[in-house]
């Protein structure tokens, strides 16, 4: 596949060793933009229009929650899939709250074969044909 027609992909971590990872997994297949703050995941995301978003909900500053809310307003951002990274339980009411605006979300710590399935799910729908 030429780098060309990659699908392009923004992963969002406070933690440098989460992008280091993420971008490991993914890199081979897709074109990687990261950032490790909210302000700047929402400037990158409305700059470069990735097609999908890996956001984590903690971070210092301007975290996920406030990152998705602010991508959701944003008639420029709004329909690009977002999947939610976290270490928290998934059961928790906010997060189930966060994922209704999310398409999906990966648990940390990561399992290559599951974020690699999660993404290419999300970007089979946004690629069929329209």
């Amino acid at each position: 596949m030429d780098d060309i027609n990659k699908n392009t992909i923004l992963i969002v971590d406070d933690e440098i060793s989460n992008l280091r990872i993420l971008a490991h997994i993914l890199s081979p297949s897709y074109t990687i933009f990261t950032s490790n703050d909210g302000a700047t995941a929402i400037k990158m995301a409305t700059e470069f229009q990735p097609d999908l978003i890996l956001l984590d909900i903690i971070m210092p500053g301007m975290d996920g929650y406030e990152v998705l809310s602010a991508l959701k307003a944003s008639d420029k951002t709004r329909k690009i899939p977002t999947i939610i990274i976290t270490g928290l339980d998934i059961n928790e009411d906010k997060i189930k709250k966060m994922l209704l605006a999310a398409s999906d979300c990966i648990s940390k710590p990561f399992n290559s074969d599951i974020v690699k399935s999660k993404v290419r799910a999300q970007l089979q729908i946004i690629n069929q044909p329209k």
